[in-house]
């Protein structure tokens, strides 16, 4: 490429001069290609240990004047095709016009501007991406995709120095981190060592330091491990493997692929050796824990983040800590952890203005909200600068969002985008739907609890005036702190949740610390259309939910009537809608009802919301990812704490078997109720770790008993007996039965566990756990959780496909791992569909993954036994619409392998069917096959030749179809609906009978493709002879069948005799047949100019005409030329004979085939069957496995050609 003209000083300095002219000198590094020695190999190792950019462009232009010892270089190219390019235009286009000049400046200074302006004209092109990453960083991209045949959607995030280890002894390198791969590349002294690792085949991604590899990175994959170390920074080098992996793992999960981010900021300057992508993926790293830090919704974007000081009126005390700005928030977090929190939706605010500085409070911000509430922030750096930008977001913001019901017509942005977000307009004269929810409802008012309770007498015992007492003391609280969204939270919150929070105030509390009461606040009547939407749909999801409303808390008194059981049902119905990606998961309807009985129905719905997309992600998708995530976690934690009952409880595989519950329904399915509701209370406000900690804390409690246990059932029954006599002695509702209680009683009761000494034990023990440890251990588990699903996906197709084909479970596996990753790089290069058609994680593991065309011919073209050539791309296609049987454009794995086993495993009459059928529709397209002529009377019910048996007994199954089904239309009754089930669930075999009859271009298609087939094997001559043979051996039968059909509406008695004299013509004259034969391969030679090839047949390119020559008159008449195609048809025919191949030209038809012309399947095999040679080629077994070990070398996308060679690769194939 061309380069923006530089001063060299020493032109021959490891540099070799190929060519040269007065003006311009062509050089080549040295240490690139053949030779160079102990000199070369000690360039080479510079180079890359360097990073010199002479590794990705060994070859060069210098611009010379006269007797200058300054140089210019003004080109660099990574092969020597792209350099000749360069040097032959500065031959053609400059050399004349430089030697007009006189003076050499002169003649330097119009070269550099030439130069220069030629990269300005490309740079115009360039996309804005790419302006942006700075020169070094373009040209890592591109060494990166020279090495390791990356293709451009492949985009480079990093690169760093780096050794990898292999053995014993580190290779000094560097590692390039794409948003795809991990590549690695070193060439010490003439030794190269490139590596190439997916994401999406990383089982583990660890940082240690041990004595073999000093802090080091190690990456882990099914089959083996690489150690990477001496980096200069490992901290972020790790973080941004773990981001890479963890969007990798997203990918296998639910299929989301990375999307860049087009609407970052674009840098104050150009960062050095930063890409756009990562700056992305640090953004993106940053928004991620601003939302996990103050509970925001997914859409929520980070600005900026910048130091200060926050006025706390109730500590009369300035508190140091960090304020964050983002598009609807401004948040503050005190550096010392629970010492203060704060949150002002921009939506609240009225009034932002500069107070005055002074020595005691330099630069204030002060803050107004709609509520009277005031926040003075002090010490900030930028102070006009953070202005602006909250006046901006604040100009953005729609000012009383809630007064106004029609803003609800923008859906959540989490919400997927086929939701509609109103109801369907209603046409002329239909009537509006029923109405499933109105805010006359009672439970759109208030939860079940205070419907239900409204009624009993007022208790005035000691539990009732402990609950006053904390309604008294939130109370205090508020007043102190503020209430709603911009309340101060400190350690004294956390104080008074511990302590349990009053039934009147947890509905309230529960959607202020979840977040879910700032999106229901920016979503008026978002619930309400959609439940109008949503019921009265009947999915399976609905169907999961009817089932189990009546399991929902059944012993609870609200939800043994209509009314609690149709909220229940409104909101599972409506969130299955939103999020079709989750639908319904069975835990989901015991969360819901504990929420419907403090809140109403929307804020249940968005307390539902937040529990599923953010506070408990992915632990209600088809697979429970989530969940198992966190019984990982917990066994680790488990390991650290309770070492000694972690191994006896490993032995015994009980973690794994009680966690599950706990985490789905966060104890309320194992706990009575009472108690596992002041759970709930803490995990609204410290998240998941509440539940780790109890977690710990029941084991630890239980652990004498545990490690004296012998089985897994007595474990369990010792855990289930605990968690079963863990009281609330508080509360001051009706006790409620707990079933799992009863089941489990012994003979004596257990001793009564406090719930609140439960979780203040938590805390005292546990109550070190942070929550970003908690996020390090989950992305960890998640490796090995979705990995693990893979294998089992992997196990439970092999299994299910196991019997209905003849390859091993060794290879069924091998090819289902190649399947699978060519689906997933489609995905990410660039898929044709989109990734939501081509992976459904609901859909059973078998149907899960699917390939297109094109990704079937890559993988057909490697591992089909049959190779045609330059047909093969033909025949990967018509074998790609015969498995397509329900015609959507893409094939799941056992339509993959059925096709494949065809192939590899059928006899010779299977495999001969299957090439059969592959020149048949639907394989053949009309446009591949047929004439226009003849299409058109295919689709049309003009007048049909007599001869076509094929046409005639289709039309008269069809006819005979639909008068049968005229005749059963008046009388069609369920008897008749489950004929038509059982007929179609009956399993069809196929018979060569049933094959359909094949016509003559059908005929030569196939011969064309069977000449393709044998092009390259050794016995190449002697199968040509053969098909050649068998092919005039067909058109034989197919003229004598043509025969019979043409006299077929003559008398019967004149029938016979015309049989008999065709057949004994035919039979009689032998030297016909091989005459014809004979004929057809002269016209064949005649018309293609072909000469016959050399007996020795070593020239390859003789070979290649061969191939060509050895074509009878069938197969040419599938080539583009006319002549021959007619000639073809008329070869043996009625109207002429012999004398009809030669005179073809005076009685041509056209370009269109013999219409009355068929041959049967049995036909076609029993004249395959007189050939030995064919019979041995088509019962020769093939090996799959070095096919499968060739794909799995090869890459995806097709590997560039190595660009050192290219130039020479040309010149050998001229």
């Amino acid at each position: 490429m061309w380069i923006t003209p530089e001063e060299v000083l020493l032109a021959n300095a490891l540099w070799v001069s190929e060519r040269a002219n007065p003006f311009f000198i062509l050089q080549r590094r040295k240490g690139h290609g053949r030779g160079g020695g102990i000199t070369g190999l000690l360039v080479g190792t510079l180079d890359v240990v360097l990073d010199s950019s002479a590794r990705v462009a060994p070859y060069r232009i210098l611009h010379q004047t006269g007797d200058s010892q300054l140089f210019w270089s003004i080109a660099c190219g990574s092969s020597r095709k792209e350099i000749t390019e360069h040097w032959e235009w500065l031959e053609t286009n400059l050399l004349q016009t430089l030697s007009i000049f006189d003076n050499d400046d002169d003649i330097t200074t119009f070269v550099k501007g030439k130069i220069q302006g030629i990269i300005a004209e490309e740079n115009k092109s360039r996309q804005a991406q790419e302006d942006e990453d700075c020169g070094k960083f373009r040209e890592a991209e591109l060494k990166m995709r020279k090495l390791f045949g990356m293709p451009e959607e492949e985009k480079l995030v990093n690169y760093y120095s780096c050794s990898y280890w292999k053995g014993r002894v580190p290779r000094q390198g560097w590692l390039y981190l794409s948003v795809n791969h991990l590549c690695f590349y070193s060439f010490l002294l003439g030794k190269e060592v490139t590596l190439v690792v997916q994401w999406t085949d990383v089982t583990q991604l660890d940082k240690n330091a041990t004595l073999v590899f000093p802090e080091s990175v190690r990456v882990s994959t099914r089959d083996t491990e690489h150690y990477f170390s001496m980096f200069l920074n490992i901290n972020d080098t790790f973080k941004l493997m773990e981001q890479l992996a963890n969007i990798a793992m997203r990918q296998l999960l639910d299929n989301e692929g990375f999307a860049a981010d087009r609407s970052l900021p674009k840098p104050c300057k150009t960062l050095k050796n930063v890409s756009a992508l990562k700056r992305d993926l640090d953004a993106r790293a940053k928004n991620e824990r601003y939302r996990a830090l103050f509970r925001l919704t997914q859409d929520e974007r980070l600005d900026g983040h910048t130091d200060c000081t926050l006025w706390t009126p109730f500590a009369k005390m300035h508190v140091v800590g960090q304020m964050f700005v983002s598009n609807n928030y401004i948040c503050f977090a005190s550096r010392e952890e629970d010492l203060c929190q704060l949150i002002i939706p921009l939506r609240e605010v009225s009034i932002v203005e500069k107070a005055d500085s002074s020595s005691v409070l330099p630069s204030p911000l002060s803050i107004s909200t709609k509520n009277k509430m005031t926040f003075l922030f002090a010490n900030l750096k930028d102070r006009d600068f953070l202005v602006q930008r909250i006046s901006d977001f604040l100009q953005r913001t729609p000012d009383r969002l809630c007064g106004f019901a029609g803003q609800s017509e923008t859906p959540s942005p989490s919400t997927p985008t086929s939701l509609p977000p109103t109801p369907p307009v209603l046409g002329a004269g239909e009537l509006p739907p029923i109405q499933h929810y109105s805010p006359s409802l009672p439970t759109a008012k208030q939860g079940l609890l205070s419907i239900y309770q409204k009624d009993q007498p007022e208790d005035l015992g000691p539990k009732a005036t402990k609950e006053k007492m904390k309604e008294e003391s939130w109370n205090i609280h508020f007043f102190e702190f503020g209430r709603g969204v911009c309340m101060y939270r400190t350690s004294k919150t956390r104080d008074l949740v511990l302590k349990g929070i009053p039934e009147s105030l947890r509905g309230e509390l529960w959607l202020l610390f979840s977040g879910a009461q700032n999106e229901m606040a920016t979503h008026p009547g978002y619930y309400a259309e959609l439940v109008e939407t949503a019921m009265g749909k009947c999915t399976l999801a609905t169907e999961e939910i009817e089932r189990d409303l009546h399991r929902s808390m059944p012993e609870h008194h609200a939800f043994q009537n209509e009314m609690g059981i149709a909220a229940l049902r409104r909101v599972l119905t409506a969130y299955a809608y939103r999020n079709p990606g989750i639908g319904y998961c069975q835990a989901m309807n015991i969360v819901t009802s504990v929420l419907l009985l403090y809140c109403t129905e929307e804020e249940a719905f968005w307390l539902l919301v937040a529990l599923c997309e953010r506070m408990l992600p992915d632990y209600y998708n088809t697979r429970v990812v989530g969940a198992l995530v966190d019984q990982g976690v917990f066994e680790e934690l488990t390991r650290e704490c309770l070492p000694l009952l972690y191994e006896h409880m490993q032995d015994l595989g009980v973690i794994s078997t009680i966690s599950l519950s706990w985490f789905l329904t966060l104890f309320l399915s194992v706990m009575p109720f009472d108690s596992a509701v002041l759970l709930v209370d803490c995990f609204f406000y410290e998240g998941i770790k509440v539940i780790f900690q109890v977690s710990l804390a029941v084991l630890h409690a239980n652990m004498e008993q545990l490690l004296a246990c012998t089985d897994e059932g007595e474990a369990m029954t010792i855990l289930g007996r605990y968690l079963d006599n863990v009281v609330n002695k508080q509360t001051v509702s009706t006790p409620i039965p707990h079933l799992h209680a009863l089941l489990t009683s012994g003979d004596e009761p257990p001793p009564e566990i406090d719930a609140f000494e439960l979780i203040k034990t938590s805390y005292e023990k546990f109550g070190s756990l942070r929550a970003d440890v908690i996020e390090q251990m989950r992305f960890k588990q998640r490796l090995k959780v979705i990995q693990s699903l893979e294998d089992t996906a992997k196990r439970s197709v092999v299994r299910a496909i196991m019997t209905e084909s003849a390859f091993t479970i060794e290879e069924l596996e091998e090819l289902y791992v190649l399947f699978k990753a060519k689906h997933i790089m489609s995905c990410y290069w660039g898929a044709s569909s989109s990734a939501a058609e081509r992976h459904d994680p609901s859909l059973p593991y078998l149907e899960q993954y699917r390939i297109d065309c094109g990704q079937f011919g890559q993988l057909f073209a490697t591992m089909a036994p049959w190779s045609c050539g330059m047909h093969t791309a033909m025949l990967s296609t018509r074998l790609f619409r015969l498995l397509d049987v329900n015609k959507d454009s893409l094939i799941n794995f056992k339509e993959f392998v059925t096709g494949l086993s065809g192939m590899y495993h059928g006899d010779m009459t299977e495999k001969l069917k299957l090439l059969y059928k592959l020149h048949l529709p639907p394989a053949l397209c009309p446009e591949e096959a047929e004439s226009a002529l003849e299409a058109t009377q295919f689709f049309t019910d003009d007048d049909t030749p007599q001869g076509d048996e094929v046409k005639e007994a289709k039309e008269a199954g069809e006819a005979g179809e639909e008068t049968e089904e005229k005749k059963e239309e008046k009388v069609k009754d369920y008897k008749y609906y489950l004929r038509m089930w059982a007929k179609e669930k009956e399993p069809k075999k196929e018979t060569i009978k049933d094959l359909p009859r094949m016509n003559q271009e059908q005929f030569i298609e196939l011969c064309k493709t069977l000449y393709n087939m044998f092009s390259e094997d050794p016995l190449e001559q002697e199968l040509y002879h053969a098909i050649a043979t068998v092919a005039s051996l067909l058109l034989r039968i197919g003229e004598v069948g043509k025969k019979f059909t043409n006299n077929g509406s003559k008398k019967s008695e004149l029938q016979a005799p015309a049989a008999e004299e065709a057949v004994e013509k035919d039979d009689s004259s032998g030297e016909a047949g091989s005459g014809q034969s004979l004929v057809s391969k002269a016209l064949a030679e005649a018309q293609l100019e072909n000469t016959t090839p050399p007996a020795n047949g070593s020239d390859e390119e003789a070979k290649d005409d061969t191939s060509i020559s050895s074509y009878s008159v069938v197969s040419a008449g599938s080539l583009q030329c006319e002549d021959i195609a007619d000639d073809t048809v008329l070869i043996g025919s009625a109207s002429g004979g012999m004398g009809g191949a030669v005179g073809g030209n005076d009685c041509r038809r056209g370009s269109a085939p013999d219409g009355d012309w068929s041959i049967s399947f049995e036909q076609v095999l029993a004249s395959l069957l007189t050939e030995p040679a064919l019979v041995n080629y088509f019962e020769k077994k093939h090996d799959i496995k070095s096919k499968m070990a060739a794909c799995r070398s090869q890459r995806a996308v097709e590997r560039q050609i190595s660009s050192s060679s290219d130039h020479e690769l040309a010149q050998l194939s001229t």
